[in-house]
Parts: C-alpha cells; sequence; structure tokens
C-alpha cells in the first residue's frame, strides 16, 4: 500500500495540473466561440459558486501567505466572468425576446419583479449602486491597501531575514527553523507583490463590466426597433430586464472576489488562528464595552421618539452577553493562577524563592557596548554574516560541529572589548578600535608607519592601527590590513580550534555516531558494545587536542574496533588511530611537493623521558628533573629557532611510545609544537631531517 502511495499522488498532480490547463483554454475560448444558453447557466452557476469559494477560503485561512495562488486564481475568476459576460451579451443580443438564458432571467425578475417602469428603475438603481460600492470602495480600498502592504513588506523583508539569521546565530533557532522561516518571508512579499497589481484586474472588470452594461442596453435597443421591428416600449422593457439582470450576475462574482481581496490583504500577522477565532477573541477581551454599549442603547430607548421595543431589547441583550463574558473572563483567570500555582508546586518552592538555575550557553561571544554596531542589523552586521562562516569552516577542518555561538552584549566589559566563553568560562579576549584597521608586518613591509602599538589576538603578532584615511597608504606600504570583524572572527577561529576538545561533549559525539550509524551500522555496533559514549569522547578530544581533524569517523571508529578488545587506554588507542590517520596528519605539516621538515631526539635523553613516565588518571605524564626539563625546553627552542632561520617550521618525530611524553612534556612552554611518532609517517611522504636534538646534560 505504501509504494502506491507516491504514484497516486503524482496522478492526482498531473490531473489537477490537465483540469487547469483546459479550464484556462475554455475560458479564453469563450470571448470567441457561442456558448448554448444551457451550458451558458452552468458556467454562470459555476462563476457565483467560485467567488464564493474564494470568499470562504480567505476567511478560513490563517494566514494570507497560506493561500499564495490567490493572485493566480483571481486573474482566472476575472478572465472567466469576462468570458461569461461576452458570452451572454452576444446571446442576448443575437435572441433578444427568444433569450431563454434562466440564470440571466431569474435574476432580472427577482429584482425588477413584475415589469414595468418602476421595477426597471428600481433594478438600475441597485445595480448602480452596486457597481458605486464595489468601485470606490472595496475596489479602490483594497489596492491601496496591497499598494502599501506590498512596499513595506518588500522594504522588511531585508530585516526580517537579518533578524531570523542572529537568531540562528543565537542559537534561538534551529538551521531548518531558520531556513524555513526565510522561505515564509520571501513568500509574504511575493505574496503581496503579486497581489498589488492583481487588485487592478478588479478595478478593470468593474470598468468593463459598466462598459458591456451600456453596450447591452443602447445596441439591444436599436437592434430590436431596426432588425427586429419592436416598438420602444418592448424593446427597453426586454433589453433593460435583460440587462440588469446580466449585470447583476456578472457583478455579485465579481463582488464577492473583490470583498475578499480586501480581507486577504488587510489581515495582520496571526498566530495561526482563522479570521473568526480573531475577532471572537478581540470582541470578548472586555465584558465592559456590552456594558456601557447595552447601558446607552436603554438610555436612547427611553428617550421620547425613539423606538423603545428595537432599542431597549438590543440593550438587554448587550447587557446579559457582557454579564456571560465576564464570567468566562473570571474562569479563565482562575483557570490561569491554578495552573501557575500548580507549576510553582511542581518547581518545588513558592514564586518568592530563587528560580531555576538557566543552563549556561555552550560558546557566547560578549561585546563591549561600543561593539554593538558589528552586530547591528541596520550598520550591515558584518560579524554576523561570518559567524556561520567560522562553524563551517571548524566543521570542514576539524569535523567538528560547533554549537550556536550567541552573542550578547557586556555592559561590565570596556566599551570596545569583547570576549569569547565556552560554557560561562572566559578563554579569549581583545580590545579593538572601532573605525580603526589592524596592521601587521609579516616581513613584507617597505615603508613603517606610525600608528598605536597592540598585538593581534590571533596568532600574537606585533601591529599598529591605523585610520581608516591611512588604510590604503598601509596597503602600499605592504602591511596585512584587516578590519575589526576580521580581527575578531580570526581570533574566534583559532580559539575554536585550540579549546575544540573542551567543544565536543557527550551530545555532539552521540549526534556524530548516530549520523555515522545511517552509512557504517556495522563498525558502530561494533565499538559502541566495547565502549560508552565517554571512552569514544576522550579518544576524539585526544585527537583535536593536538589538531587532528575527526572528520574520516570510518577509519577512526575501525580502529577503535581493531584495538578495542586488546586495551581500553584512552592514550594508546589515541595513538593507534593517529597512525591510521597518518597520511592526513602528514599532510597537514608538508609543503606542496609533500617533503616533511623534522628534527629528531637523541637517544639517551628519550630513554630517560621515558624512564620519568607516570600514569595517572587522565594519561601518562612526565616527571623530568626540573634541571633536566629546563635543558630540554632549552635544547627544543634553540634547534627549532635555527630551523625558522633557514626558513622551516619542523614537527618533532620520535618512537611511539614516547610520542606522548614529548608533546606533553613541551606542551606548556610551547603549545603549538607538533610531535609524531615513526609509524604516522606515512610512505608518499618525503622526510627531510634537519638535524637532532641534544640535551646537554
Amino acid at each position: 500500500m505504501g509504494g502506491t502511495m507516491p504514484g497516486l499522488g503524482s496522478k492526482l498532480t498531473r490531473s489537477s495540473d490537465l483540469i487547469i490547463a483546459i479550464s484556462a483554454i475554455v475560458v479564453v475560448m469563450m470571448l470567441i466561440i457561442p456558448l448554448p444558453t444551457v451550458l451558458l447557466d452552468v458556467l454562470m452557476a459555476l462563476n457565483l459558486l467560485l467567488a464564493l469559494f474564494i470568499l470562504l477560503i480567505v476567511i478560513y485561512t490563517p494566514r494570507a501567505i497560506d493561500f499564495s495562488s490567490f493572485p493566480s486564481i483571481l486573474l482566472i475568476s476575472t478572465v472567466f466572468g469576462l468570458g461569461l459576460n461576452v458570452s451572454s451579451t452576444r446571446l442576448i443580443l443575437s435572441q433578444g425576446t427568444k433569450f431563454d438564458g434562466r440564470m440571466v432571467k431569474a435574476f432580472s425578475t427577482f429584482v425588477v419583479g413584475a415589469g414595468g417602469t418602476e421595477g426597471l428603475l428600481i433594478g438600475f438603481v441597485i445595480f448602480i449602486i452596486i457597481i458605486a460600492v464595489q468601485t470606490f470602495v472595496i475596489t479602490k480600498g483594497a489596492s491601496r491597501v496591497a499598494e502599501v502592504a506590498a512596499r513595506f513588506t518588500l522594504d522588511a523583508m531585508p530585516m526580517k531575514q537579518a533578524a531570523v539569521e542572529a537568531e540562528y546565530n543565537q542559537g534561538a533557532i534551529t538551521e531548518e527553523e531558520a531556513r524555513k522561516r526565510k522561505m515564509e518571508v520571501q513568500q509574504e512579499a511575493d505574496f503581496y507583490g503579486a497581489m498589488d497589481g492583481s487588485t487592478k484586474f478588479i478595478s478593470g472588470t468593474v470598468k468593463v463590466g459598466i462598459f458591456i452594461t451600456v453596450i447591452n442596453l443602447v445596441v439591444g435597443i436599436i437592434f430590436g426597433m431596426v432588425l427586429r421591428n419592436e416598438s420602444f416600449s418592448t424593446a427597453i422593457t426586454t433589453y433593460a430586464s435583460l440587462t440588469i439582470g446580466d449585470g447583476l450576475l456578472s457583478q455579485l462574482p465579481s463582488l464577492l472576489v473583490s470583498f475578499a481581496t480586501g480581507l486577504i490583504v488587510t489581515r495582520s500577522a496571526s498566530d495561526g488562528t482563522t479570521m473568526g477565532t480573531e475577532i471572537k477573541k478581540q470582541f470578548t477581551q472586555s465584558a465592559y464595552v456590552y456594558y456601557v454599549s447595552g447601558g446607552t442603547m436603554i438610555l436612547i430607548g427611553v428617550l421620547p421618539g425613539f423606538p423603545w421595543y428595537v432599542l431597549i431589547p438590543l440593550g438587554a441583550a448587550l447587557l446579559f452577553f457582557g454579564r456571560k463574558f465576564q464570567k468566562i473572563e473570571k474562569q479563565s483567570f482562575e483557570t490561569k493562577v491554578q495552573k501557575e500555582k500548580e507549576k510553582q508546586q511542581t518547581q518545588g518552592g513558592s514564586s518568592s524563592e530563587i528560580s531555576p538555575v538557566v543552563p549556561l550557553d555552550p560558546l557566547s561571544l560578549e561585546l563591549g557596548y561600543g561593539l554593538i554596531p558589528l552586530v547591528d542589523k541596520e550598520k550591515g552586521a558584518k560579524l554576523l554574516e561570518r559567524v556561520p562562516r567560522i562553524r563551517r569552516e571548524s566543521a570542514l577542518d576539524l569535523g567538528l560541529v560547533v554549537p550556536r555561538i550567541r552573542i550578547i552584549d557586556n555592559m561590565r566589559l570596556d566599551p570596545n572589548e569583547y570576549c569569547f566563553k565556552i560554557r560561562g568560562i572566559e578563554v579569549g579576549s581583545s580590545k579593538i578600535r572601532m573605525g580603526y584597521y589592524m596592521c601587521m608586518d609579516t616581513g613584507g613591509v617597505i615603508e613603517p608607519m606610525k600608528g598605536e602599538s597592540t598585538k593581534d589576538p590571533a596568532f600574537n603578532l606585533p601591529a599598529i592601527w591605523v585610520s581608516s584615511e591611512e588604510k590604503d597608504q598601509a596597503e602600499r606600504s605592504g602591511y596585512v590590513v584587516v578590519d575589526p570583524p576580521t580581527v575578531i572572527a580570526t581570533h574566534l577561529t583559532e580559539l575554536i580550534k585550540a579549546h575544540a576538545a573542551e567543544i565536543l561533549g557527550r551530545q555532539e559525539v552521540q549526534s556524530i555516531v548516530d549520523t555515522l550509524k545511517k552509512d557504517y551500522p556495522a563498525v558502530v555496533e561494533e565499538v559502541t558494545k566495547i565502549f560508552n559514549m565517554g571512552e569514544i569522547q576522550k579518544v576524539m578530544q585526544g585527537l583535536l587536542r593536538e589538531q587532528v581533524s575527526i572528520r574520516n569517523m570510518e577509519i577512526i571508529f575501525e580502529t577503535i574496533a581493531d584495538f578495542g578488545p586488546v586495551t581500553k587506554k584512552t592514550d594508546v588507542l589515541v595513538e593507534k588511530v593517529r597512525q591510521s590517520l597518518s597520511s592526513q596528519i602528514c599532510l597537514q605539516y608538508a609543503d606542496e611537493n609533500k617533503v616533511l621538515r623534522i628534527l629528531t631526539v637523541e637517544q639517551p635523553f628519550l630513554q630517560k623521558l621515558l624512564d620519568s613516565k607516570m600514569d595517572t588518571v587522565k594519561g601518562p605524564i612526565s616527571a623530568l628533573d626540573p634541571v633536566d626539563h629546563r635543558s630540554w625546553i632549552s635544547a627544543v627552542s634553540n634547534s627549532i629557532a635555527t630551523a625558522n632561520g633557514k626558513g622551516f617550521m619542523p614537527v618533532i618525530v620520535c618512537p611511539e611510545e614516547v610520542r606522548k611524553l614529548v608533546k606533553i612534556s613541551t606542551e606548556r612552554e610551547m603549545p603549538n609544537l607538533v610531535v609524531l611518532s615513526v609509524p604516522e609517517i606515512s610512505n608518499d611522504i618525503t622526510v627531510e631531517n634537519l638535524g637532532e636534538i641534544k640535551v646537554a646534560r
């Protein structure tokens, strides 16, 4: 059964499209091909039914954009009505007194009555009033409202989309919700833009209706007297009666559609309720409205000359409804109070007690009030545009799906200061000069410039602040020039990389595992049988702590599955996973020719380092003597400085069993030092040894 439904849906879609296509062709052909009176009656009844349908759909539609096809239907119904009007005019003029259209005659008889001059005059007056109401009140008002709504909706669209983007960046909504709301904003602008043009169809229909009515009457009298030798009284009685019936039959559907148009363009944003529900809610908000209105009606009713038998019962009815609404309002208030009490009892305290603690944001960027223009939608919100890009880059570089970054202002910060927090703990901060540019000398400066000294917060490089007027000069002098949003974005990116292991929580690991399970269920099932989420998290954190991307989760999980039955030690599993990712890691530090510059460490010191190893709950640590540790750090620093002098950024390579100890022993003084083990060097990499690190003894 489930397999047949898509085919059935596609058949229904094709059928509905075919019906619409045929209907459009028939509507156009009606303007040319004569119709029999029986078919004309059927089509006129359908036209009236279509107009009624449109009005009811508008009334029962919660939001205007939920009836997005209304502009197109408006055009179809307009052309359909004009086609019927042309067809009925052709039959009235060609058949005269022999015209037997039941719908036209029924409307004519209903309005004109048995006939006579008085009936004709009354019919014409009613017809003129309907046209006047439709032209000067409904159609003109709807056109103006549609025009203003289209203008304001289009003007507000960028701000609405920026507001959605801000909510998404702050974590208030998901990416799917943000995409949906942006689409709704776009649809709203398209709808009101289309309605602005569609209302012109109705005003044109009214004008054409008046023209056709005049043609029916004048040409009909001429045809009757000249071609059919009828008397003036017979001709005017026949054609005036048929003209009134035909005009009313064409104008009534048009009036219903005009009314529907006015309703749909005057609808304000609602919370998903229909028009009737909204009106009921708004007209029953206060019982005092009915009390005052009822009292006023009774007061007027007791005055001399006024129809007391109308006003006093009406006032009494208003007082009755006011009393009823007051009881409903009281019950609603009591229910609300009761629910509030139950809620407080559920929380285990009264309203005077401290409210439950709100969870900290996973990631937050706090700005001083001087930096608020960077996230102000009216001033471009340059920083807001960069935050989603930072999250995407982190996902591509590290394989880490970074949680949404909430951007808030903090009055306790200096005006030009910002800070980045992970679960409420500050991990980085700096100050920005608004209206200035940060200029850094990367070695290509031709002519040094003067400016306010500072340091690049991302890489701790010396820099200067220059004004916007000096920006071009700084670029010509060879400085790398960056604006404040770029400074913050770059710093944010580096902080996320440095603290990726802290950002990766169990919930993020669970999401990664669930995604991997869709494509590789066997390996995921094997790993999750041996390890829990916390143990898998520690392995992934160990990789991220040394800037190893976890995007290749298939290899990571297969390696864990291979060595899981042998050991559950996190440090051992991390080393084995690193070896499985050897090509990825080596390419991260090799040059474009796949050449990896390395430094090795003398064997006696490696043995001493291995002898100092101590196992702790958090893994192995190095317990070198302080004198040996200082000598070791000094030797590493000198070797790296020598390599840097030759233009190289080397990595240290050592045996597998001591790699972690080398990294830990240098982490505090040189956190960015890269240490690889021999098994991590892949076969497609060329190794160039720059020397051996010798530790003074």
